[in-house]
């Protein structure tokens, strides 16, 4: 036999690809600009972080950040002013979520309703610290809180309509209303959850932390309302909307400049944008289930 028949065929080379998976669809580099080119589409990267591991562990460290920094410059920067590592309590993704979905609402212990109101993601959401005062006890007023305008659902005919709303704290394992809840000995709900992060609750309404301010903010009645504070510091809650006549809504507004709020009553640029600038499209954005279950 000549030599070259004694030598061993040898494997081609494995391909030069880095495990590391920073070539093509994995390379963060590109993601990112792809993301800049659609402007951070929602659906686009609830897509993206379905498809495998790799994709949707780049998207919770990486592009889910950078989609809340593009929506909500200004709210982000401080809500991370102070953050460890630029770190989040909950995660990037729980507070994406909070930005775009409302949660729906079901009966509580001190909310009922007649029938549930589904979760879905919203065209826009309006954001404001001004707003989250007003749902701070004058002992908590030093604790910065963001808050959404309800979201509105026709509850019928002879109901009034139901507002959900949603909100989040800066720095909430270091505030004032955590130490409160706490001082209080005040019980986690049993039944509840966060719906963005999953995390465990305290019910605000059975606390006793609910201010009258909080119910004009609304729109809403004395009474009317509950919401929860989980320990992320993300908070959820439901309202009745009582109609108001012209009237009585520029009575409103004046009592709010001059409430407890201690402001001028008027929302603060800084903490109020619109998520959904130039995106009339997505007045819905459908999703398979393995997709919405991402966010």
């Amino acid at each position: 036999m000549s030599g070259n028949a004694n030598k061993r065929l040898r494997p081609n080379p494995p391909s030069q690809v880095p495990e590391s998976g920073d070539s093509g669809i994995f390379n963060e580099r590109i993601l990112l600009l792809v993301f800049e080119s659609v402007g951070w589409d929602l659906h686009m990267l609830c897509l993206i972080a379905s498809l495998n591991r790799k994709l949707r562990a780049i998207a919770e460290r990486l592009l889910w950040r950078k989609l809340c920094e593009c929506r909500g410059p200004r709210m982000i920067e401080t809500l991370a002013n102070g953050a460890p590592n630029g770190r989040i309590n909950g995660g990037w993704h729980a507070l994406a979520k909070l930005m775009f979905h409302c949660c729906g609402c079901e009966s509580t212990r001190n909310f009922k309703v007649s029938k549930a109101s589904p979760a879905h993601f919203v065209q826009a959401s309006r954001f404001s610290k001004t707003s989250g005062r007003s749902f701070l006890t004058k002992k908590c007023r030093g604790d910065l809180l963001y808050v959404s305008d309800p979201c509105e659902h026709p509850m019928g005919n002879k109901e009034d309509d139901l507002g959900i709303f949603r909100g989040v704290f800066r720095g909430f394992l270091k505030s004032t209303t955590r130490a409160c809840l706490i001082r209080r000995r005040v019980e986690l709900e049993e039944r509840v959850k966060c719906p963005y992060c999953g995390a465990r609750v305290w019910s605000m309404t059975a606390a006793r932390l609910v201010p009258k301010s909080a119910a004009r903010r609304l729109g809403s009645h004395d009474g009317g309302l509950e919401y929860f504070v989980c320990i992320n510091g993300h908070l959820h809650g439901s309202c009745w909307l009582v109609p108001l006549s012209s009237e009585e809504d520029a009575c409103d507004e004046d009592d709010d400049e001059d409430g407890e709020d201690g402001e001028d009553g008027g929302d603060d640029p800084d903490g109020v944008y619109d998520l959904d600038d130039n995106h009339e499209h997505r007045t819905v954005i459908k999703c398979e289930p393995d997709v919405a279950s991402v966010i």
